[in-house]
């Protein structure tokens, strides 16, 4: 991207509302913290001689002003803020040995001075005093102040133990109220917070929901016996969820299907996170802004041009928006599935321009219900053939196999391996899920490999309508025949290569590994390109990166016209390198069409209360389960959730801004969950948090002094070396040099 558009995004308006929004939100949940700390001091004599936003290293602060007795001021890092006062010392031995040390250098200073005045003519006398002077070169002490720290009755250490433990908790108890605020301020009539209903927006391949086969469309009532009301409940129940290795019993509703079902499913816990490959709704509505097509797809060629803001409400005479909101995706999606070979024309409901004319081209003046002054537009869409480069890679094993599915029913298993499909090869297996479409209703002979069994087995298996196709887009997805029901890897050894293709001409040969691929794209000469200017893409091929699919279809589909492939393989231990450029195929077609589904509008529910009564009951059980999340993940790290899972500044920043561009509702529920997250870490034992003074306080409380003064330093330090730790550990993250997978 050059600098112009970099600018040009910097300045937009809305950008930096959203940055303001996000700054001063992020900057009340520390300080209403800290003022929790301030007030409950206050109110108990302490006397507090600074307040800060953001930490003042090495005096470096962004503002400051003194209003009393106390300094108030923003410094110059922003991870946290303070309260400081009297008395206040982490290791209160470090305070008591500060106030010796000055007494004694007080002393030796004035011993060695008295020594001078009586017998200043002795060079002795005046040598004895010089050394004296510099016996103690550390930093001159305040014997005064130290004495009031220690002693005064404001000071923080003069405090009671209660007292103590109220000005410590206060900061925690003011976050978990600020979030009990926030959250029913959000839920309030006026406001309503977007929530994405729990409905199967998508599958990914091969994983255990597309093994049980839950279909796009169904919606999750409940899992393991709780009720499910948003699509993060479900990701909280299947992430953090527990016994996950016995299966979660999930009840769905099915369109067309008058009962619940209930399936058992189990979780892929190999990853990160625990998951069982559901994706999350979406619309047939484009964003506002941005591209709708990949550049120099058959979307991208349409006529009339498809315009941002445009719902799809009909393709040829399938009308979607006949469906319920939560079925319209899925209706589009099977259509596309069925017809990738065929032209279609889509019917779009569009923003009316102000002083367009009252009939243009192409369009209806037919209004949609609702939609006020929306027309209907119908723009026809050529097919869109695949990109290829003319490689045929092995087939792997059969690592899936879906439930009641036609390779189910004939007896297929995981392991086995294709041999023969009607006394012929497989062939390409990326090409397979679509030539089995087309003979769907026929029985195909399967002829696999067992390793239990010596000779190959004939299978009888009914092919059924492939009305699903599933996009391998992640590292390792297999490819999945819905005509079949069967998951497969693709490997990365080189079958044999197509006459006259790219691969042949640069001569590439069967046995031969991938190594590696890298997306060069060419210069930009359409704005929707620019953002892929100077964007070089490499995927890497090994035994544990099987990623030829996801190359195929999430690089080489979306890739802008005339770019080229680099090319590394391996022939008898030695690399070989050649650059390639794609072509498209003439008998495979890909069913998307080109559509950017990541620019398809998310499909939300609007939840707000009815009164102000019910707003504090859906506040409060807000805050509630953002509070039990928190201890939920604390506790699973390590064991069910990876330490990669965790996020820093920046990364709460982009969430916060995410959050802040869907309205202030969003934001204010963020900020919920931020608050409670703030709050439970803040209060757990670790030494110089606010839960490891709690502990300390008990502890003295319990035996009448405190602890052990060795003991504390020592807990101090390793509190500090902690804490230094996990805000490297999650600056890492969110900047790359640890990788999240």
């Amino acid at each position: 991207m050059d600098f112009c558009l970099i600018a040009v995004a910097w300045t937009d308006p809305s950008l930096w509302v959203a940055v303001l929004k996000v700054a001063i939100g992020l900057g009340m949940v520390i300080f209403v913290h800290e003022l929790g700390h301030f007030a409950v001091a206050k109110a108990c004599g302490v006397k507090c001689e600074k307040f800060y936003l953001g930490f003042d290293i090495a005096g470096w602060k962004i503002c400051k002003f003194t209003y009393g007795e106390t300094e108030y001021g923003i410094g110059v890092l922003p991870l946290g803020g303070y309260v400081k006062m009297l008395g206040q010392e982490d290791n209160p031995a470090k305070l008591r040995e500060e106030i010796e040390r000055a007494k004694q250098q007080q002393t030796k200073t004035d011993e060695a001075s008295e020594t001078a005045e009586n017998d200043s003519t002795e060079p002795d006398s005046q040598e004895a005093a010089k050394e004296s002077s510099q016996d103690d070169r550390r930093e001159p002490i305040d014997l005064a102040a130290a004495e009031e720290a220690l002693y005064d009755p404001r000071s923080y250490l003069a405090q009671s133990v209660p007292k103590r433990m109220a000005i410590i908790s206060a900061g925690v108890i003011m976050n978990l109220i600020f979030a009990f605020v926030l959250a029913t301020i959000a839920f309030l009539p006026s406001m309503g917070v977007q929530q994405r209903p729990c409905v199967v927006g998508g599958l990914m391949p091969g994983e255990t929901a597309w093994q049980e086969d839950i279909q796009v469309g169904d919606q999750i009532l409940e899992i393991a016996g709780k009720k499910i009301r948003k699509f993060r409940d479900m990701q909280e129940a299947i992430s953090l969820g527990d016994a996950l290795e016995e299966g979660l019993p999930i009840k769905i509703a099915r369109p067309g299907v008058e009962e619940p079902l209930t399936i058992t499913v189990m979780p892929d816990a190999t990853g990160p996170i625990p998951r069982i490959g559901i994706l999350s709704p979406s619309t047939t509505t484009f964003a506002q802004e941005g591209p709708v097509a990949v550049p120099g797809s058959a979307v991208a060629r349409c006529t009339p041009a498809l315009e941002p803001g445009d719902a799809i409400v009909r393709v040829d005479d399938v009308s979607i928006d006949s469906y319920p909101p939560s079925q319209q995706y899925m209706a589009l999606q099977r259509y596309l599935a069925l017809n990738p070979d065929k032209p279609l024309r889509l019917t779009v409901a569009r923003k009316a321009k102000a002083g367009a004319a009252e009939e243009t081209s192409g369009e209806s003046s037919e209004e949609t219900p609702g939609s006020g002054e929306r027309r209907l537009v119908e723009i026809q869409v050529p097919v869109n053939p695949m990109r290829r480069l003319g490689l045929v890679m092995e087939m792997g094993e059969i690592s899936a196999v879906q439930v009641g599915s036609p390779a189910a029913m004939a007896g297929v298993q995981p392991g086995d391996k294709i041999a023969f499909i009607d006394g012929s090869p497989p062939g390409d297996p990326l090409t397979l899920p679509d030539r089995l479409r087309r003979r769907a209703g026929e029985v195909i002979t399967l002829t696999i490999i067992r390793e239990a069994e010596a000779d190959p087995i004939p299978l009888k298996v009914k092919l059924r309508p492939a009305d699903r196709y599933d996009i391998p887009l992640d590292e390792n997805s297999p490819v999945t025949v819905s005509a079949m029901g069967i998951a497969y890897p693709v490997l990365n050894r080189l079958h044999s290569s197509i006459d006259g293709s790219p691969a042949r001409e640069a001569g590439l040969r069967a046995g031969d590994v991938l190594r590696s691929a890298k997306l060069i794209p060419p210069k930009p000469e359409t704005e929707a390109e620019e953002s892929l200017e100077g964007v070089e893409v490499d995927i890497d091929f090994d035994e544990e990166h099987r990623n030829w699919p996801m190359f195929v279809y999430f690089v080489l589909q979306l890739a802008p016209p005339d770019a080229q492939i680099e090319l590394t393989w391996e022939r008898q231990k030695e690399l070989k390198k050649a650059t390639l450029t794609p072509v498209a195929a003439d008998d495979w077609f890909n069913p998307d069409r080109g559509f950017l589904y990541s620019q398809f509008e998310p499909l939300y529910a609007v939840e707000k209360a009815d009164s102000f009564g019910e707003a504090v009951r859906l506040g409060a059980g807000e805050t509630w389960n953002s509070t039990l999340l928190v201890y939920r993940f604390l506790q699973k790290i390590g064991s069910q959730v990876s330490p990669r899972m965790l996020g820093g500044p920046i990364s709460i920043f982009k969430v916060a801004k995410q959050a802040a561009d869907q309205g202030t509702a969003q934001l204010f529920i963020f900020l919920t969950l931020l608050s409670a997250n703030l709050a439970v870490i803040n209060f757990l034992p670790i030494p110089l948090l606010d839960g490891g003074h709690m502990v300390l306080l008990a502890w003295e409380g319990i035996r009448g002094k405190p602890a052990d003064e060795r003991v504390q330093l020592v807990l101090t330090y390793i509190g500090l070396f902690f804490i230094l730790g996990l805000m490297f550990w999650v600056i890492a993250l969110d900047i790359g040099l640890i990788p999240r997978q």
